[in-house]
């Protein structure tokens, strides 16, 4: 897997200071895209282990809240596998960090879906994420008023519980 950035001290994509991974490859190529480079998945750097170590030394301070993963595309089948071993680490080694993850796939249809029939790894890496951003982003719903979400459609989503209950369960906070 490939990366396309790492921002150390992110306010914009989940609530207190993160630090954000924007991994490489996505395939819903959604018109008006902030981050239509990352589209390509041999866009910016291999994700070594000296990257994780790196993201794991950034994340090691009180003021972190945690981290988000987006893209590009987090849930790509190519990138879930590559990002389960670090994402175990990060739950093992700082268990008070959350993960948020943003994906245009849908929580219900695609993750709980196909996903999970389908590829081996899916459930173990949504199982350890906090909260996700779902669905696609959509230009002509695109409002600038949303916190955390780019589009109307977009939902911010309770892991935990929704894998619970089986539904998507909304974060009230940010609805």
């Amino acid at each position: 897997m490939n990366y396309a950035a790492i921002k150390q001290v992110d306010i914009a994509n989940g609530p207190g200071v993160r630090v954000s991974l924007f991994v490489s490859g996505c395939t819903h190529r959604c018109p008006g895209c902030f981050n239509a480079a990352a589209w390509d998945f041999q866009y910016g750097s291999p994700f070594t282990e000296e990257t994780q170590e790196q993201l794991m030394k950034y994340l090691d301070h009180e003021y972190i809240e945690g981290l988000t993963l987006l893209g590009g595309e987090p849930m790509e089948p190519a990138n879930q596998e590559a990002l389960l071993p670090f994402i175990k680490r990060v739950k093992d080694q700082l268990p008070g960090k959350t993960i948020w993850c943003y994906t245009g796939y849908d929580f219900e249809k695609d993750i709980c879906g196909w996903m999970m029939e389908q590829l081996p790894f899916t459930r173990e890496l949504t199982e350890r994420l906090d909260v996700m951003v779902d669905g696609r982003f959509v230009l002509e719903k695109k409002n600038l008023s949303l916190k955390f979400r780019g589009s109307e459609n977009q939902r911010v989503l309770d892991v935990g519980r929704s894998l619970k209950e089986g539904k998507a369960v909304w974060m009230e906070e940010f609805r």
